[in-house]
């Protein structure tokens, strides 16, 4: 698909606090950065763990398969990939299905997705006519629903707050002329600063990231989850401890670029923050769900076998493919890549808690 060439603007008369401003830039129609352009893969501005390899998806469709074995094997499963990027994890959990008739039977596969754009292209990319793509997950009303986000809530724009002489200060952007952008903070409105005094994470920070607009995106999730049993499994880069660090981050052509530049270029560059996994989980539990112990990408991928599955694959290619399949393997797993910095937290509802993957 082509690219949309309109030029983004920004105007607004009264200052933005930072999620409402990001969010204009991300989605606005037609000119945001997701609703206008095809971000992934080497032509993109950054690449995913399932466009990275094929095995990363393979295995969260096995975990798929282990998690409905463990809630006894219901007719019907509901599976829901939030913000499918380019279609590349659902495309290869449906041909990997077919490895598994009886689950293939039972599982149900709807695709939330904001962006129209989007949408578009992971419907050329799956073109298949059993996948259903929804606005909100009332359709789902019968058998256990699994959420699954891959770098999900990365792209949910976050507040940020500052104690400037004991009172909480919210950070806003005043706009003039879709050019001059300014940074002010303006003091916290009453309900967001009660809000963030409920969490024992947030205790002692002097700079506190949260992300109202996320839990807000949870909230339906949650009530789902909680009314058909089932869980929330999230994999994103993050954190499990705050430092009181800013950790907004802007990315072109696979590269980060300056807080300056992205001011510069609206619209087209990707604006994520890292998940703070400890408030994330503490999130869950005052939503009365439980939570497994948050993992690194690389503990969950092993644990499910993805070194034991490379390896088998390797013997059917030739040696420049298993050369490729090495590289793209050290970047899921590598500590110094994604596989520490990436972390793993599944919220559910389920007698059993017994779930692969987290010990």
């Amino acid at each position: 698909m082509k690219p949309n060439l309109k030029k983004f603007k920004i105007t607004s008369k009264r200052p933005l606090p930072i999620d409402d401003f990001i969010e204009k830039i991300l989605y606005e129609p037609e000119v945001g950065y997701y609703s206008s352009k095809d971000p992934f893969g080497k032509n993109g501005d950054f690449i995913t763990s399932p466009t990275i390899s094929n095995l990363f998806s393979e295995i969260i469709c096995i975990w798929l398969v282990s998690a409905w074995e463990k809630m006894g094997k219901p007719k019907i499963f509901n599976f829901v990939e939030l913000g499918p990027g380019n279609g590349s994890l659902t495309k290869v959990i449906i041909s990997t299905l077919k490895n598994f008739p009886e689950f293939n039977k039972a599982i149900k596969i709807y695709l939330y997705e904001k962006s129209v754009f989007l949408k578009k292209i992971q419907k050329e990319n799956i073109n298949n006519t059993h996948i259903k793509w929804i606005k909100n997950f009332n359709s789902i009303k019968k058998g256990p629903v699994i959420f699954f986000g891959n770098e999900f809530f990365d792209a949910i724009p976050i507040k940020q707050f500052s104690y400037i002489n004991n009172e909480l200060f919210e950070k806003y952007y005043s706009i003039k002329n879709n050019i001059d952008i300014n940074e002010e903070f303006i003091i916290s409105n009453k309900k967001d600063v009660a809000q963030i005094k409920t969490f024992g994470t947030l205790k002692k920070l002097k700079f506190i990231e949260f992300p109202k607009k996320g839990f807000l995106e949870l909230n339906p999730i949650i009530k789902k989850i909680s009314k058909l049993s089932g869980g929330i499994l999230l994999i994103d880069y993050g954190y499990l401890n705050s430092n009181n660090s800013n950790t907004i981050q802007a990315v072109m052509n696979n590269k980060k670029i300056s807080a300056e530049k992205m001011l510069k270029n609206l619209g087209k560059a990707d604006i994520t923050s890292l998940v703070n996994f400890n408030l994330l989980k503490e999130y869950f539990f005052k939503k009365k769900l439980k939570v497994k112990k948050v993992v690194t990408q690389k503990f969950f991928l092993e644990r499910m076998g993805i070194i034991e599955r490379a390896q088998i694959l390797e013997k059917k290619k030739n040696n420049k493919e298993q050369r490729y399949m090495r590289e793209t393997l050290s970047r899921l797993l590598e500590e110094k890549q994604m596989g520490s910095l990436f972390k793993v937290i599944f919220g559910y509802k389920n007698k059993n808690n017994d779930f692969f993957g987290f010990e």
